[in-house]
Protein backbone atom coordinates (compact mmCIF):
# COMPACT_ATOMS: atom_id res chain seq x y z
CA UNK A 1 0.00 0.00 0.00
CA UNK A 2 1.32 3.43 -0.67
CA UNK A 3 1.37 6.65 1.45
CA UNK A 4 -1.10 9.16 -0.10
CA UNK A 5 -1.71 12.60 1.26
CA UNK A 6 -5.27 13.97 2.06
CA UNK A 7 -5.95 14.80 -1.71
CA UNK A 8 -5.25 11.48 -2.82
CA UNK A 9 -2.14 12.74 -4.03
CA UNK A 10 0.90 9.97 -3.98
CA UNK A 11 3.89 10.75 -1.20
CA UNK A 12 6.65 8.06 -1.58
CA UNK A 13 8.15 8.98 -5.00
CA UNK A 14 8.22 5.98 -7.77
CA UNK A 15 10.68 3.01 -7.74
CA UNK A 16 13.24 3.78 -10.61
CA UNK A 17 13.62 -0.14 -11.21
CA UNK A 18 10.47 -1.14 -13.23
CA UNK A 19 10.18 0.57 -16.93
CA UNK A 20 10.59 -0.58 -20.01
CA UNK A 21 11.41 1.44 -23.50
CA UNK A 22 9.75 1.09 -26.92
CA UNK A 23 9.97 2.73 -30.54
CA UNK A 24 6.87 5.14 -31.18
CA UNK A 25 4.59 3.38 -32.71
CA UNK A 26 5.98 -0.12 -32.40
CA UNK A 27 7.39 -2.84 -30.30
CA UNK A 28 9.17 -2.67 -27.10
CA UNK A 29 12.54 -2.13 -27.66
CA UNK A 30 15.20 -3.58 -25.91
CA UNK A 31 15.58 -5.65 -22.66
CA UNK A 32 17.77 -2.57 -20.68
CA UNK A 33 18.88 -3.02 -17.28
CA UNK A 34 19.78 1.05 -16.79
CA UNK A 35 18.68 4.08 -18.66
CA UNK A 36 20.36 7.52 -17.44
CA UNK A 37 18.53 10.20 -16.60
CA UNK A 38 17.08 12.63 -19.00
CA UNK A 39 18.28 16.00 -18.60
CA UNK A 40 17.86 19.25 -20.05
CA UNK A 41 19.86 22.42 -20.03
CA UNK A 42 19.18 25.64 -20.76
CA UNK A 43 21.82 28.24 -21.74
CA UNK A 44 22.13 31.43 -19.75
CA UNK A 45 22.13 34.53 -21.76
CA UNK A 46 23.77 37.60 -18.89
CA UNK A 47 24.06 40.95 -20.66
CA UNK A 48 23.73 45.12 -19.40
CA UNK A 49 23.26 47.96 -20.43
CA UNK A 50 25.55 50.63 -20.20
CA UNK A 51 23.38 53.22 -18.01
CA UNK A 52 22.20 49.80 -15.86
CA UNK A 53 23.72 49.86 -12.50
CA UNK A 54 26.46 47.04 -11.95
CA UNK A 55 24.11 44.72 -12.47
CA UNK A 56 24.31 41.21 -14.96
CA UNK A 57 20.46 40.60 -16.57
CA UNK A 58 19.74 37.17 -17.05
CA UNK A 59 17.47 35.36 -19.84
CA UNK A 60 17.06 31.63 -21.20
CA UNK A 61 19.41 30.82 -24.34
CA UNK A 62 19.47 27.66 -26.17
CA UNK A 63 18.12 24.45 -24.79
CA UNK A 64 20.21 21.31 -24.74
CA UNK A 65 19.26 17.46 -24.29
CA UNK A 66 22.10 15.58 -22.41
CA UNK A 67 22.76 12.42 -24.22
CA UNK A 68 20.94 9.62 -22.59
CA UNK A 69 23.36 6.14 -21.70
CA UNK A 70 21.56 2.88 -21.86
CA UNK A 71 22.71 -0.11 -20.63
CA UNK A 72 22.11 -4.08 -20.98
CA UNK A 73 23.69 -7.59 -20.24
CA UNK A 74 25.69 -8.96 -23.14
CA UNK A 75 23.42 -11.49 -25.06
CA UNK A 76 23.06 -13.11 -28.46
CA UNK A 77 20.80 -10.23 -29.49
CA UNK A 78 22.06 -7.57 -32.19
CA UNK A 79 19.78 -4.79 -31.54
CA UNK A 80 22.40 -2.19 -30.46
CA UNK A 81 24.73 -3.21 -32.51
CA UNK A 82 22.49 -3.29 -36.02
CA UNK A 83 21.09 0.24 -34.30
CA UNK A 84 25.28 1.51 -33.99
CA UNK A 85 25.67 0.56 -37.35
CA UNK A 86 23.15 2.42 -38.72
CA UNK A 87 25.15 5.36 -37.76
CA UNK A 88 28.45 4.37 -39.06
CA UNK A 89 29.14 0.52 -40.23
CA UNK A 90 32.69 -0.25 -41.18
CA UNK A 91 33.33 -2.00 -44.11
CA UNK A 92 30.24 -1.26 -46.27
CA UNK A 93 31.90 0.58 -48.48
CA UNK A 94 32.16 3.81 -49.67
CA UNK A 95 28.99 5.78 -49.31
CA UNK A 96 27.15 2.93 -47.26
CA UNK A 97 28.69 3.59 -44.21
CA UNK A 98 25.46 5.68 -42.57
CA UNK A 99 21.45 4.64 -42.98
CA UNK A 100 20.46 8.35 -43.32
CA UNK A 101 16.87 6.92 -44.20
CA UNK A 102 16.18 5.15 -40.59
CA UNK A 103 19.18 5.81 -38.14
CA UNK A 104 16.64 7.89 -35.77
CA UNK A 105 14.46 6.71 -33.75
CA UNK A 106 11.47 8.24 -31.79
CA UNK A 107 11.47 6.19 -28.43
CA UNK A 108 8.93 5.85 -25.77
CA UNK A 109 10.29 5.08 -21.81
CA UNK A 110 7.50 3.88 -19.73
CA UNK A 111 7.56 4.19 -16.16
CA UNK A 112 5.64 1.43 -13.66
CA UNK A 113 4.46 1.74 -9.75
CA UNK A 114 5.29 -1.59 -7.56
CA UNK A 115 2.04 -3.21 -8.76
CA UNK A 116 3.28 -3.23 -12.81
CA UNK A 117 0.96 -0.13 -13.82
CA UNK A 118 2.16 2.26 -16.13
CA UNK A 119 2.34 5.84 -13.69
CA UNK A 120 4.21 7.70 -16.27
CA UNK A 121 5.69 8.18 -19.98
CA UNK A 122 8.02 10.00 -21.75
CA UNK A 123 8.35 10.63 -25.41
CA UNK A 124 11.83 11.40 -26.57
CA UNK A 125 12.49 12.39 -30.32
CA UNK A 126 15.39 11.87 -32.78
CA UNK A 127 17.76 9.61 -31.08
CA UNK A 128 20.68 8.23 -32.79
CA UNK A 129 23.44 5.87 -31.46
CA UNK A 130 26.72 8.58 -30.99
CA UNK A 131 28.45 5.76 -28.74
CA UNK A 132 28.52 2.64 -28.75
CA UNK A 133 30.46 0.18 -26.34
CA UNK A 134 30.10 -4.12 -28.19
CA UNK A 135 31.83 -5.22 -24.54
CA UNK A 136 32.81 -3.94 -21.53
CA UNK A 137 36.75 -4.55 -20.29
CA UNK A 138 37.44 -8.84 -19.49
CA UNK A 139 38.56 -9.80 -16.03
CA UNK A 140 39.34 -13.13 -15.19
CA UNK A 141 38.97 -12.17 -11.70
CA UNK A 142 35.58 -10.59 -11.75
CA UNK A 143 32.33 -12.61 -10.98
CA UNK A 144 30.05 -9.51 -12.85
CA UNK A 145 28.17 -9.49 -16.01
CA UNK A 146 29.30 -8.36 -19.21
CA UNK A 147 27.65 -5.30 -20.26
CA UNK A 148 26.43 -3.14 -23.66
CA UNK A 149 26.25 0.36 -23.84
CA UNK A 150 25.14 2.50 -26.24
CA UNK A 151 24.86 6.72 -25.52
CA UNK A 152 21.94 8.15 -27.45
CA UNK A 153 21.46 11.65 -29.22
CA UNK A 154 18.10 13.33 -28.78
CA UNK A 155 16.14 16.69 -29.90
CA UNK A 156 14.06 16.97 -26.85
CA UNK A 157 11.70 14.83 -24.98
CA UNK A 158 8.28 15.32 -23.89
CA UNK A 159 6.00 13.85 -20.76
CA UNK A 160 3.06 12.36 -22.02
CA UNK A 161 0.28 13.47 -19.67
CA UNK A 162 -2.69 11.38 -21.18
CA UNK A 163 -1.18 8.32 -18.87
CA UNK A 164 -4.18 8.36 -16.08
CA UNK A 165 -2.80 7.55 -12.97
CA UNK A 166 -3.85 4.60 -11.26
CA UNK A 167 -5.87 4.41 -7.99
CA UNK A 168 -3.66 3.39 -5.27
CA UNK A 169 -5.10 2.37 -1.53
CA UNK A 170 -3.38 4.22 1.13
CA UNK A 171 -1.36 3.28 3.67
CA UNK A 172 -3.90 5.02 6.41
CA UNK A 173 -6.92 3.02 4.32
CA UNK A 174 -7.68 -0.38 6.55
CA UNK A 175 -7.74 -3.49 4.10
CA UNK A 176 -10.74 -4.14 2.47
Amino acid sequence: MTQLNLSGQRVVPYAGHKFRIKEIGGDYFFAVNKISALSRTVEVMEYREGGDPSLMRKSPGQAKYEPITMERGVTNNPQFEQWANKVWNYGEGLGAEVSLADFRKQLYLEIYNEAGQLVLGYRIYQCWVSEFRAFPDLDAGSSAFAIQTIKLENEGWERDYDITVPDEPSLTEPAA
